[in-house]
């Protein structure tokens, strides 16, 4: 891995508090992912389930997490199955985890290779009474491929079928959306990773550069900073393409007096970073562009300031909308009439501001968490305002990560990476 390794405590406490919301004598299983295929030999970079990550620090493939924690055998309430590596494997793919390694790694002391899973788990299954299965129920989810955790499933309740069933997932809904330090340190770096690449693209910027041109110095300065690379998929989107909310060709040359909007960001250690920001192409707003991102800029600050404990997500953007809706009307893009004439389910303001502004952020860009709760500290969030206006070509989108505090306004990851106007045409016309 690129990234340097993180303090094993932060595993061994997640797995203490995931296990203290077990049931009695039950058994959760984790599966890393597979490596996909694309075609012939080839296949997709692997990236690990982020729950196993979560809970163990493992990031390779072909791993399995296992905790009992009523075990009546000590050495067996927490135990990592492992691909057992040799010579040939060290050679063809690099080395894999040692026994060694991996508890150094995870904190779990007791490491099995691969081959003994069945007939551990079947010792372990006797006395058990509940398996606890992971599936995936966040609310963007929508999987069309089998995953290798699918499979263990069906293979497990298939081998054990008098054993009740219970969902790990509700359980990591809320661990997962509450962050720990170490955590928020690690969020912290992928945020200071994302602001060297902006800091250098707007260097770059001038007419005639190319939309991926632009994505190609991101990633040089993403991945030599330990990074893999991009957190999601980056949209770097000049004039009109900047209405399309969803941009990622990438394939357009960007023109004098165009605005590019970026929605572009680094992960660190499988932590997401999420930024969105809007510059001219030119180096300097025209009046209208800037008047309709300063007034972008004034929802995402009133915004923020929503972002506390005890906040319910719904109302949230509710109120964000009546934000959006006073700016709208002040740009004379809706007027007095739009407004009291407006369908409640879509109201004028989703003309021209039709998404979220915000969603849960961590090992996940669109991470979990339960939005029908309110809102507690050390929830991360995105604050992601836009107004896109197809007829006169632009469209801006600003969008930061914060940190919602026990007390107080949400503490801003991305402080440092510039976003008022004036500062943007300043280090870009040094």
């Amino acid at each position: 891995m690129k990234y340097h390794q993180i303090d094993s405590q932060l595993f061994i406490k997640n797995r203490k508090n995931f296990a203290s919301k077990m049931k009695p004598n039950s058994i959760a299983v984790f599966n890393s992912n597979d490596i996909y295929p694309i075609s012939a030999d080839s296949t997709m970079p692997f990236q690990q389930h982020r729950d196993i990550f979560y809970l163990s620090g493992v990031d390779q493939e072909e791993s399995v997490l296992m905790l009992f924690p009523d075990c009546p055998n000590e050495n067996l309430r927490e135990i990592l199955f492992l691909t057992e590596t040799n010579a040939h494997i060290a050679v063809w793919e690099g080395e894999k985890l040692t026994k060694e390694a991996a508890t150094k790694t995870s904190g779990v002391q007791t490491i099995y290779w691969l081959q003994d899973l069945e007939k551990v788990l079947f010792e372990m299954a006797s006395y058990a009474d509940t398996f606890y299965i992971n599936t995936n129920e966040h609310y963007r989810a929508n999987v069309a491929t089998e995953t290798r955790e699918d499979r263990f499933t069906k293979w497990l309740l298939a081998k054990h079928p008098a054993h009740s069933v219970a969902k790990s997932n509700p359980i990591l809904q809320r661990l997962r959306s509450v962050k720990d330090q170490i955590e928020l340190d690690l969020m912290q770096l992928a945020c200071n990773i994302t602001e060297k690449g902006f800091r250098r693209i707007l260097d770059f910027i001038k007419p005639g550069v190319w939309e991926f041109e632009i994505e190609a110095e991101l990633l040089h300065e993403f991945v030599r900073n330990r990074s893999k690379g991009f957190a999601y998929t980056p949209i770097i989107a000049s004039g009109n393409n900047a209405n399309v909310l969803h941009y990622t060709e990438n394939n357009q040359q960007c023109k004098a007096g165009d605005l590019i909007l970026f929605d572009t960001a680094a992960e660190y250690a499988n932590y997401s970073s999420d930024l969105s920001r809007t510059v001219p192409v030119s180096g300097k707003f025209t009046d209208r562009q800037k008047a309709v991102y300063n007034a972008v800029n004034q929802v995402k600050k009133e915004a923020t300031k929503l972002l506390v404990p005890g906040t319910i997500w719904k109302d949230y953007h509710i109120e964000v909308g009546k934000l959006m809706t006073s700016e709208l009307l002040k740009l004379g893009l809706i007027d007095k009439a739009d407004v009291q004439n407006e369908d409640k389910n879509w109201p004028a303001y989703k003309k021209y501001f039709m998404h979220g502004t915000s969603h849960h952020i961590g090992l996940d860009t669109h991470d979990y968490g339960l939005l029908h709760e309110p809102m507690q500290a050390n929830n991360v969030f995105t604050v992601e305002p836009g107004i896109y206006i197809p007829e006169e070509g632009f469209g801006i989108r600003l969008e930061d990560d914060v940190v919602i505090q026990k007390q107080g306004e949400p503490f801003n990851l991305m402080q440092n990476i510039p976003i008022e106007a004036d500062e943007i045409e300043d280090i870009m016309n040094p």
